[in-house]
């Protein structure tokens, strides 16, 4: 009898773990689910990362296990690995580079449609500065905060 009961808690005890493993696995698939399309918009623009990772990063913190199981699954940390971040940040610089080139192009195309009349080309200038500032301040911004990501 005490043996019949033994096998019996241990059959419980099998299926209640195996039950566990299963549930893991099942918010794991939907962790997965949930940050495929944020993987994607983070991909196509680098400051979606700014909304994403921190998400991201407390859904770690409360679901461990099922974390440790996506990791293990892909390689790195799911779902922006350091390198994801790194790339991102090195997107985000580069498109900040082609902006800035076809920005001055523009503004020298305009300055010299204009340069007849001074007036005309010390508004452009002054445009061109305040556009040129207020992205700039915006590239800064972002590529700090995608810095301050891995830290």
């Amino acid at each position: 009898m005490a043996a019949a009961l033994g096998a019996a808690a241990y059959a419980i005890r099998r299926d209640l773990a195996r039950a566990r493993d299963d549930a893991k696995r099942g918010r794991a698939l939907q962790l997965m689910s949930l940050f495929a399309p944020p993987m994607e918009e983070a991909r196509k623009d680098p400051s979606a990362l700014l909304v994403w990772q921190p998400l991201a990063r407390a859904a770690r913190v409360m679901l461990p296990d099922e974390f440790v199981i996506l990791d293990r699954t892909f390689g790195a940390t799911f779902p922006f690995s350091a390198e994801t971040i790194q790339a991102a940040h090195a997107q985000w610089s580069a498109d900040w580079l082609a902006w800035e080139s076809a920005h001055d192009a523009e503004y020298k195309h305009r300055a010299a449609e204009v340069q007849h009349d001074r007036l005309k080309l010390d508004a452009v200038e002054r445009e061109k500065l305040a556009r040129y500032q207020r992205k700039y301040a915006e590239y800064v911004r972002t590529a700090k905060a995608l810095q301050a990501l891995n830290t």
